[in-house]
Order: structure tokens, then C-alpha cells, then sequence
């Protein structure tokens, strides 16, 4: 069951890059439920998606092809199945960061923030720490996620939280505002 550092750095890259690029539409919309189901159905027509269902099908510890297919359920917003299969990624290889990160960028995509906010403390605590370099950007939004999820009922947290996220990313402006919001 080897991966190879390349592979594991091309995704975890990939990873970054549909988590940055979907940050303001999870936070702002609604669950539709009815989205969910006709992304569901149309994942079953998706032959990548089959493909990669037979090899994992054939090696089941495949984590290789199980990150594949979890991007592609991503891709198809197929949130329910995109969370199993990065949970059986976690089972596997359980000191892989990036795999809790994915979980709740899937979770938070499908509007379950309680799960979200469980899965972005896992990250945070699963990172090791000659990782925090490489995943200085992730770390603030999870620290970001936390923060803004935590506003209102522990604010005391949320500022802990919130100053976490800036020491690893003070260009991102969404997190400057919610500072200035939580410390005024």
C-alpha cells in the first residue's frame, strides 16, 4: 500500500485549491436537499467515478484510487459519498492530515458544520509539526472555520481561534474582518 510522496503532494495541492475556491459559497447557502439527490443520482452515470469503484472494488486499501474517487464525487458534489470514502482514506491512514481537511470541506459543502467543525479540529490536531509550512493556508481556514462557527457561543474561543488563523495567513481578509468583529 505505498503512495508515493509525488501523488500525495499533487493531491494534497489539488485539495487546497477546491477548498480555497468554495469558502464564501459554504458559508452562505442553505442545504437543498433536492441538489444533493440529483448529484447523487448523477454520480452513478459518472464512468471515472465507476472505474475507480471496480479498482477499489479489486484493492480495497488502494488510497490512491480512494483519494481519486473522493475528489470525483467532490467534483460532482456528491457530498454524502465524498465524506464515506474520505473516511475510509482517515481509517487507512490515519496521520494523513489532508484526509480530515477534505472531510470537512465535504461536510461543510453539505451544510453539516457540526461534522465540519469536528473534522477541521481533527486536522488542526493531526498535523505534524514539520507539515505547518506546507499547510500554512489550511490551517487558517480551519482555524477560520472555527472561529466564525464559534462566534457566537464561545467567543472567547472564537478569538483564540481567529488569531490562530491570521499568524498563519494575515492576508486573508475574511478572517482580518472577523478579528476586528470579534475584538470590537
Amino acid at each position: 500500500m505505498k503512495m508515493t510522496k509525488m501523488n500525495i503532494k499533487n493531491l494534497f495541492l489539488g485539495l487546497i485549491l477546491v477548498g480555497t475556491a468554495s469558502f464564501a459559497n459554504a458559508q452562505t447557502t442553505k442545504t437543498d436537499t433536492v441538489n444533493s439527490t440529483t448529484a447523487t443520482a448523477q454520480t452513478g452515470n459518472n464512468s471515472t467515478i465507476d472505474g475507480l469503484k471496480k479498482q477499489i472494488e479489486a484493492n480495497p486499501k488502494d488510497t490512491e484510487s480512494l483519494a481519486k474517487l473522493a475528489g470525483a464525487y467532490q467534483e460532482a458534489a456528491d457530498w454524502t459519498n465524498a465524506v464515506e470514502t474520505w473516511k475510509k482514506i482517515s481509517a487507512l491512514l490515519p496521520d494523513w492530515a489532508p484526509s480530515y481537511y477534505s472531510q470537512a470541506y465535504a461536510y461543510q459543502s453539505a451544510k453539516d458544520d457540526a461534522n465540519a467543525k469536528i473534522a477541521y479540529e481533527k486536522y488542526i490536531a493531526t498535523v505534524k509539526p514539520e507539515e505547518v509550512e506546507q499547510n500554512k493556508k489550511n490551517l487558517a481556514y480551519a482555524y477560520f472555520y472555527l472561529a466564525f462557527a464559534e462566534q457566537k457561543t464561545d467567543p472567547a474561543k472564537a478569538k483564540e481561534h481567529i488569531a490562530k488563523s491570521i499568524q498563519y495567513d494575515p492576508t486573508n481578509q475574511d478572517a482580518v474582518k472577523l478579528n476586528k468583529a470579534l475584538n470590537s
